[in-house]
């Protein structure tokens, strides 16, 4: 379901969609680098068009020298997200009370949550669009292996000319794709931009030299894969001179299924529950050692966190 992916596919959720071109050969199994890639791309488009389950899980992310920690639940209608704490710390009552507010407004405003669904299948339609326009987009030669995992080293195909900006951006890049062999699935793609990109010659800005990002996707549960790991550090210019910092980290972890006819007024409901057990757990981490031993029910509440 084209909506379900809502994972903040701006340009670099979409390095999951590399399919690639490549010359060198498997012994093992015959196979070139470019095949194996092919087959894995088709695994990863089949994978994601057949998955229709949704999930709850936490964001720790880190920017501007702050690190915050978000509940994150999937629903048909898009997704929605809770701030749980910043810096380790569980949030203010006032900070509770704008977390309130903010997913109030979202579920009574009809045209908003339309227009995130809309901005959603907009992404994912763009990264399938990658996955079908990049076959020719890169060369790539086999690496290590690790049990299941095979390494392919990828760099530019020169005689590929991109017709998109994002197009453009992975074809400036080299670096490596981990391949689940047993799942044909995209398990790790890390690359960097290894010559400066423009856009518009220049005139509408340009992406710095040297700028790099690192995705990670993980099997949550038997044939269901989600993104783990997010990591982007680039910048550039835009249009008008303005500046480019494009920095992104985030881990995605403690993935728990939900059900896949779940309303986004029912995930604010499990949002604010999840919100309840971490303030309660954030308390009792700040409480002095002793006084924390002389409180089983708090210990007891902490059961079934995400």
């Amino acid at each position: 379901m084209a909506c379900r992916r809502c994972r903040e596919h701006d340009l670099l959720l979409s390095v999951l969609v590399h399919s690639i071109v490549g010359q060198s050969t498997s012994a093992e199994n015959n196979l070139s680098a470019g095949e194996l890639l092919r087959r894995a791309v088709d695994g990863e488009l089949k994978g994601q068009a057949d998955d229709h389950t949704h999930w709850m899980y936490q964001v720790k992310e880190t920017h501007s020298g702050k690190e915050e920690v978000k509940c994150v639940v999937q629903t048909k209608q898009g997704k929605l997200d809770r701030l749980l704490l910043v810096n380790g710390k569980s949030l203010s009552a006032e900070q509770q009370k704008q977390e309130d507010r903010r997913i109030a407004i979202l579920l009574s405003k009809a045209d908003v949550t339309k227009k995130r669904q809309r901005a959603q299948q907009k992404d994912a339609r763009q990264t399938e669009d990658l996955f079908q326009m990049l076959p020719n987009a890169l060369t790539v030669k086999y690496g290590e292996r690790k049990d299941d995992l095979v390494e392919l080293l990828f760099e530019p195909n020169p005689k590929f000319d991109p017709p998109t900006r994002e197009a453009s951006v992975f074809h400036a890049m080299e670096g490596r794709i981990w391949i689940s062999v047993k799942e044909d699935r995209l398990a790790e793609i890390e690359g960097h931009l290894i010559r400066e990109v423009k856009f518009g010659g220049g005139l509408l800005g340009y992406l710095d030299k040297g700028g790099e990002f690192h995705v990670k996707q993980s099997e949550v549960s038997p044939r269901h894969w989600e993104i783990s790991l997010l990591h982007v550090n680039m910048h550039g210019k835009a249009l008008f001179f303005k500046t480019i910092s494009v920095q992104q980290d985030e881990n995605r972890s403690n993935f728990r299924q939900v059900p896949d006819d779940l309303t986004l007024a029912q995930a604010a409901e499990e949002l604010q529950k999840q919100s309840g057990v971490k303030s309660a757990q954030g308390d009792r981490h700040d409480r002095p050692a002793a006084q924390t031993q002389s409180s089983p029910k708090a210990t007891q509440k902490s059961g079934g966190v995400l």
